[in-house]
């Protein structure tokens, strides 16, 4: 069964006209909206703290992840939950192995554990978090990996690597979903991101063309074989943004609304999208079906218009694998 087959990523929460005090039951109007549209099966929220380049100024409103998938886990039934994706230099591995469990047991059984390597160094700087190099971000994470997997599925695991320690760490009360939440492994780095993702993850999430999608997919697959594993346990995810309209004229000028904001060419701007009808938005949908891919996860820059949420959703209901 696959992790995830359409999710929606709430990467901003700037909205025009809501206030602070107001923005939580605008992010929970889109969450319950996805729900309900019935083409999404998962809401993503980033795990940064500062708003990221492309779609912000970093002094522009962040949640902090957890808090609030918490708090949309008592608003929603049926989504799945995640980060997209936790940077693991920001927590301790055996609390955030916590923290997912909790998320677990409050929405009954609809957590995701995303994670990946972190990047964004100025969040490090600024929250005074260490931000060491590649190679060792890459070996924290993969003890992180072991660690939240022996908290998930053991009682009083006990761990010493080079970076982290547990010793007969409790988990109480365990995860709801048999065998711990899923791991989502984020990133395309085909020397160690795809190895970790054979070796540990239960969903991948890559970026780039079709072309690219095929080739990371097939690297992945590599790995597969390498460690003994089917790649077919592994759902295989990309995070792309949607702009869909009633009318194709409609969809285009909200494109050529994103090339003016952005001063992007308009090629590389729609190299980014899945954008168009309804009936447009699901031939590329298709494409990525067919170049392997098991789902994929949208963000919409216009989400706070929760129409345009139900009309993304309503869309993708109409798609079968």
């Amino acid at each position: 069964m696959a992790v995830t087959r359409f999710g929606l990523q709430i990467p901003r929460f700037t909205y025009p006209g809501v206030p602070d005090a107001e923005l939580f039951e605008r992010v929970a109007d889109i969450a319950t909206t996805a729900e309900e549209s019935g083409g999404f099966d998962s809401v993503w929220v980033m795990d940064h703290f500062y708003q990221l380049p492309g779609l912000g100024t970093e002094d522009e409103p962040m949640f902090e992840a957890y808090s609030l998938l918490s708090a949309l886990a008592a608003r929603t039934s049926r989504v799945r939950l995640g980060t997209m994706v936790t940077g693991v230099t920001y927590r301790n591995p055996a609390l955030l192995a916590k923290t997912v469990t909790t998320l677990d047991v409050i929405s009954a059984g609809r957590a995701i554990l995303g994670i990946g390597a972190a990047w964004n160094e100025s969040e490090h700087r600024g929250y005074g978090f260490e931000f060491p190099s590649t190679r060792e971000r890459m070996d924290r994470l993969e003890e992180a990996l072991q660690i939240c997997r022996a908290m998930f599925t053991e009682d009083t695991p006990s761990f010493s690597g080079k970076y982290y320690q547990i010793n007969e760490a409790l988990n109480v009360p365990r995860p709801v979903t048999p065998g711990g939440p899923p791991v989502m492994i984020g990133g395309s780095g085909e020397k160690r991101t795809l190895r970790l993702v054979a070796e540990y993850g239960d969903a991948s999430n890559i970026f780039g063309d079709l072309a690219t999608v095929r080739h990371k997919l097939d690297v992945l697959e590599r790995h597969c074989a390498d460690v003994g594993r089917d790649p077919a346990e592994i759902t295989k995810t990309k995070l792309c943004s949607m702009v869909i309209a009633p009318t194709a004229e409609e969809a285009n000028h909200k494109v050529e609304q994103i090339r003016a904001a952005t001063g992007f060419p308009e090629e590389q701007v729609r190299a980014m999208l899945v954008a168009g009808s309804p009936d447009q938005v699901l031939e590329q949908v298709q494409a990525h079906v067919d170049a392997g891919l098991d789902g994929l996860l949208f963000n919409m820059l216009d989400a706070h218009e929760v129409d345009n949420v139900r009309l993304a959703g309503e869309t993708l209901a109409r798609f079968s694998f």
